[in-house]
């Protein structure tokens, strides 16, 4: 809690604001908000809630919701989070942590036998780059084929046309990596 002070003024700082127009802003003292910036106080969330949107941040930015995630960026084996399956049987697991800033997003794709990714990525905008883990992955994208194995790589543009389906006679899995994040 003592960091909240620090934040708000760093971001007050970062615009240019003086204390006193924020404190204006927000509805009170400058000395209040003195107060806060050096953590001799603590304030209400409705005056938090105030100081955030005249510093153009969330809250939850204010409080430090994502430091944990950015002090510690890894993500092990065991904490992948799984997000879906669809009816052909491929699963889609989340790589990364949550994180609002980021600026990409990666995933494991894990296709079953002659199953595809007909409902993951249907509205993804920015650029993908995928990797073949194990397997092999025939894409379609714009209608050229590609059959890509263990090993290979493909970049494509998110928006293009696209159908792609396990070409192998067992467990295929690809690195999905999109830029920006959207999913």
């Amino acid at each position: 809690m003592n960091r909240i002070g620090e934040r708000i003024k760093k971001k007050r700082d970062i615009q240019n604001l003086h204390l006193n127009e924020l404190a204006d802003k927000v509805g009170i003292s400058s000395s209040a908000l003195s107060q806060i910036e050096k953590s001799k106080s603590f304030p209400s969330i409705i005056t938090l809630k105030s100081i955030a949107e005249h510093l153009h941040t969330t809250v939850g930015e204010l409080i430090g919701e994502n430091e944990t995630l950015i002090a510690n960026p890894v993500v092990l084996r065991n904490e992948m989070k799984y997000i879906d399956q669809n009816k052909s049987g491929t699963i889609l697991y989340q790589l990364s942590q949550h994180d609002i800033n980021k600026q990409m997003d990666t995933y494991l794709v894990r296709f079953a036998k002659v199953s595809g990714i007909e409902t993951f990525f249907s509205n993804s905008q920015g650029q993908v780059f995928c990797h073949i883990i194990s397997g092999e992955i025939r894409f379609k994208i714009e209608g050229k084929i590609y059959l890509l194995k263990q090993g290979d790589n493909i970049y494509f543009n998110a928006k293009a046309s696209k159908d792609i389906l396990n070409n192998y006679d067992g467990l295929s899995e690809m690195l999905w990596i999109q830029s920006p994040a959207s999913f």
